[in-house]
């Protein structure tokens, strides 16, 4: 896919909020970044972000962030912002665990809800106050169409996906105006490690085709994109199932 360069500046510098993540190295990878760009890694499995990071064309670090500890949060922040100018913030932390052991397990679903909702809170509220000072940036957040309408099969990870989505729907009107844009990601069914042995559901996508998505719509100052673009049809279908029917959709 051909598409402009999001505009940063030279070198630039990405901090990427969940380092390990397949979709944010592939958005890493269709951005285009300049020469020199410095990319932090920022996730809890240095292992998982030194293969990562391994082949990224950019200068790399990597740096320890666990989603669920809040405290840490502005902290952490303060001192990415300390090292230098930020241009891009990509926030991609996030887990998957089947249903049925969630309902076995309240405390491990809380922690899932921590990690996919109440950690991008505390971390991109620490971020959107370093960017309005710069006065520009840019920040990624990667929701879901499970956020549109919760279902039986994953309605935890539904709901803290539907309350992702709107912290970042009200961030980005808090800071227009501002010089900062915040860019809305919905992708559908994205097949690699975190659906490895799930079925494909209707209108299934890639990591990579997110990443180009992502890129296209950064460029062309888009605010929100859904992955792919049918999805986004599919999604006002779903608002209409009545939940009769809706409730017997298997996944």
């Amino acid at each position: 896919m051909n598409h402009r360069p999001a505009r940063l500046r030279v070198p630039g510098r990405v901090l990427l909020l969940g380092g390990g993540s397949e979709i944010g190295r592939e958005i890493l990878l269709a951005l285009d970044l300049p020469p020199g760009c410095e990319v932090v890694l920022a996730g809890r499995d240095e292992q998982r972000m030194a293969v990562a990071g391994a082949d990224l064309p950019f200068r790399v670090r990597t740096a320890y962030y666990d989603a669920t500890a809040l405290e840490s949060h502005q902290r952490f922040v303060d001192e990415v912002f300390a090292a230098g100018p930020v241009d891009l913030v990509v926030s991609a932390a996030g887990v998957l665990i089947d249903q049925e052991l969630l309902d076995q397990d309240p405390l491990r679903a809380g922690l899932l809800v921590e990690t996919n909702l109440t950690g991008h809170v505390t971390t991109l509220l620490a971020v959107a106050q370093h960017l309005r000072r710069q006065r520009q940036g840019m920040i990624v957040v990667l929701s879901s169409v499970a956020a549109v309408r919760p279902r039986k099969a994953n309605y935890v990870y539904g709901a803290a996906k539907a309350g992702l989505d709107a912290f970042a729907r009200g961030l980005a009107d808090s800071l227009h105006g501002s010089g900062v844009r915040l860019l809305l990601v919905r992708p559908g069914f994205v097949i690699g490690r975190m659906t490895a042995g799930m079925a494909p559901a209707p209108a299934s996508t890639t990591a990579a085709a997110v990443g180009a998505a992502v890129a296209a719509a950064l460029a062309n100052c888009s605010t929100v994109v859904w992955v792919p673009r049918s999805m986004g049809v599919l999604a006002g279908v779903m608002r209409l199932i009545p939940r009769p029917l809706w409730r017997k959709l298997p996944r």
